[in-house]
């Protein structure tokens, strides 16, 4: 239980992006003769994506990065965006702190990490031994955790992101705090235990203290932005909360938006909540999800996504699920119990 998917909205319609309709008998524009530019095939049709400016098409899954939808407003192909040069946030500290509102820190960067570890040695009661989850630990180099952040705010302004935010946020208009219930997941969702509670608020604690998940944000040709280990990092640590603008699902039925997560999967489909990445979000977004269709897609997966009722409400985290290397990238499935998201495409 718990264990959850990224989600695609259905059918999206975006009046903007050009995308081959099969359906539209009454379009004057024959498109029958259109290949994509990259596999030089006509098939699926309902996947071809025309370039609103050359009108050349291209399948959403040949292109690098893949499109998972039909993106919102006009599309550009590579060509005619001459593949511009990714802009870089300034690697300059006041810019950074302002950037993630970082707070002054009020005491050594591991010295919260040992007294959480000392903590734990010493249980009130013998019983069958369980697994904690633990917190990141930081690299020390000051300067590197600002190349860290630099990275995710160069990935964020990018893709046009309003805010950093490392919690839920609620906005007028969308789903209210009060929505969060998780009682009301269908079959149940799994309580986080107290000590894990306090590991979860240990990171957010040190992420408000420029003391950030040693991880850095690198772009890449096939996989557009990812995520890779900095350092070492053991398996069960928490690596980030899902967070962004949280909504609720029917509100969000035709937004192409590609990182929408499950928070809530309630047995009444009105109650159901997204969590929406898109404005607002941390580095989460950037993590990627593997092809669950491939076995060595399966093989690359070194993270969990998983929800806890925390005091009452639901949250999703990304858990380490084995031991990861410095400079391995970071992979979760995007589908859980489901298989409703499209990752036969992915690299």
């Amino acid at each position: 239980m718990g264990k959850r998917r990224r989600i695609q909205a259905p059918k999206p319609f975006f009046p903007s992006s050009k995308f081959i309709d099969i359906s539209d008998d009454d379009d004057e524009t024959d498109y029958s003769e259109v290949c994509c530019e990259e596999c030089h095939s006509g098939n699926a049709a309902n996947k071809l994506l025309l370039c609103d400016k050359c009108d050349r098409g291209f399948h959403l899954y040949c292109l690098r990065p893949v499109l998972a939808s039909v993106p919102k407003g006009s599309w550009f192909c590579p060509s005619c965006t001459n593949q511009k040069k990714l802009k870089k946030f300034p690697l300059v500290q006041t810019k950074i702190v302002d950037f993630f509102r970082i707070q002054k820190p009020s005491e050594p960067i591991q010295k919260s990490i040992k007294d959480t570890r000392k903590r734990r040695k010493c249980p009130l009661v013998s019983k069958k031994k369980k697994r904690k989850l633990l917190p990141f630990i930081p690299i020390e180099d000051p300067q590197r955790r600002l190349e860290q952040m630099a990275s995710l705010a160069t990935a964020m302004t990018a893709t046009r992101m309003e805010e950093f935010s490392n919690e839920l946020t609620y906005n007028p208009g969308m789903a209210p705090r009060s929505a969060n219930c998780a009682a009301l997941e269908n079959g149940g969702m799994q309580v986080l235990s107290k000590e894990d509670a306090e590991t979860l608020k240990l990171c957010k604690e040190m992420m408000e203290r420029g003391e950030c998940s040693p991880l850095m944000v690198v772009f890449d040709s096939k996989e557009g932005f990812t995520v890779e280990a900095d350092k070492y990092i053991k398996d069960w640590t928490i690596i980030t909360e899902y967070t962004g603008d949280v909504d609720y699902l029917k509100n969000r039925e035709y937004d192409g938006g590609d990182s929408m997560m499950t928070l809530i999967s309630s047995g009444d489909p009105s109650k159901s909540l997204v969590i929406c990445p898109d404005k607002r979000g941390n580095i989460a977004r950037f993590i990627n999800g593997i092809n669950n269709h491939t076995p060595e897609g399966r093989k690359k997966q070194n993270l969990k996504c998983v929800r806890f009722d925390v005091d009452g409400q639901s949250r999703v985290l990304l858990i380490a699920n084995r031991d990861i290397q410095k400079g391995e990238r970071l992979y979760y499935d995007y589908n859980g119990l489901e298989h409703e998201y499209p990752t036969q495409h992915f690299v």
